[in-house]
């Protein structure tokens, strides 16, 4: 008795929001009655017998168990307890736990919207980002179309992911998950085998309307930006590559598991001659590529395309004539080359051909 008494917490009484242990003395689908350390029996029924972190889901006579104090006694003097509160403090104390180890868990996606999909991890949902998808689910879609962004990322509903905790707020109820951050990390030792200056062949698995995306090694992908495809000006990558297509490329940047990649680096850079081959007030014949308000772009050959701005030209009047009335694309006309900046890539062309506005 006397070791009962120096015994504090034997007269420790709970309070309202205080988490207790018991032992389950009955449980069924809507209530679970708990002895609470021989104090008083407590009871969890109706909403409070969810459970987010999903210890409590098979409870039977003799489990242990823990549960907030809602009351401390209710109209059948028992005391009123909760699974959602403690089981929600227990599930988001292991969400941290998870993001401080960096550890790599697997989600199921449950739904999905032009931003990204709700994935749930145990009976908690979090926000995958389209950002934070692997290159294997992006959704690629030429011009950025949210309603063809949606439809693919709806196919992957129901689907299993890995990924990692990159952010975790129990307090703003925030949970973010990565599928890029688990792929860098299970292709650390593959990605580090290189650096930028490295020469890569591969195929290309997906053309958008800013570049090309092409896999090498094992499970590799890289980015192809559209001013890295070649030396000319191109306006659509579907105008030179098809999927399927063998490149090769240097890599220009490595950026966790972002790889830039770049197809015009391993050809002979024309810019380099273009002073030996064009002189100012030189003469050329011109095909017009594309035709803009304010001017047409010009192939001066098939590397080397330059700009003739509408100021340049020849008996332009009124100006009140668009240009494509004038101008058509594929015409080819007389140039005189007015200035050339190889070290900036550019050509400027005065239009000997008359067009009349």
């Amino acid at each position: 008795m006397e070791e009962v008494m120096k015994d504090e917490s034997f007269f420790q009484i709970p309070k309202v929001g205080d988490i207790v242990k018991g032992k389950v003395i009955s449980a069924s689908k809507n209530e679970v009655h708990m002895d609470i350390d021989g104090f008083r029996t407590g009871i969890v029924r109706g909403y409070e017998v969810f459970d987010e972190s999903g210890e409590y889901s098979d409870l039977t006579v003799g489990s242990d168990a823990e549960a907030t104090v809602l009351e401390l006694e209710n109209e059948n003097g028992e005391m009123e307890l909760s699974f959602l509160k403690a089981g929600h403090r227990k599930a988001w104390s292991r969400l941290d736990e998870t993001f401080k180890k960096r550890e790599i868990v697997r989600v199921k996606i449950t739904n999905a919207n032009k931003g990204g999909l709700m994935a749930k991890y145990g009976k908690i949902v979090g926000f995958l980002p389209v950002s934070q998808l692997t290159a294997e689910h992006y959704p690629r879609v030429d011009g950025g179309d949210k309603s063809k962004i949606l439809e693919k990322l709806n196919k992957l509903i129901n689907q299993d992911l890995e990924v990692k905790i990159i952010d975790v707020s129990e307090t703003d109820e925030k949970l973010i998950f990565s599928e890029k951050a688990a792929w860098e990390e299970r292709q650390h030792s593959t990605i580090s085998k290189y650096k930028v200056g490295d020469n890569v062949e591969g195929k290309v698995s997906g053309i958008v309307d800013f570049g090309v995306f092409v896999k090498f090694d094992e499970g590799l992908e890289g980015l192809v930006h559209i001013s890295e495809l070649a030396w000319q000006r191109i306006d659509n990558p579907h105008d030179i590559l098809k999927l399927g297509d063998r490149i090769k490329a240097e890599i220009i940047n490595i950026e966790g598991s972002k790889i830039s990649l770049s197809i015009k680096k391993l050809q002979v850079d024309p810019w380099k001659e273009a002073s030996k081959k064009y002189k100012v007030s030189q003469m050329i014949q011109g095909k017009v590529l594309k035709i803009n308000p304010f001017g047409l772009f010009v192939e001066v050959d098939k590397d080397i395309h330059g700009l003739a701005h509408v100021s340049e030209l020849k008996n332009k009047k009124d100006g009140k004539k668009p240009l494509a009335e004038i101008a058509k694309i594929g015409d080819t006309l007389e140039f005189k080359i007015i200035s050339i900046e190889p070290n900036i890539k550019k050509v400027r062309a005065y239009c000997n051909t008359p067009l009349l506005f």
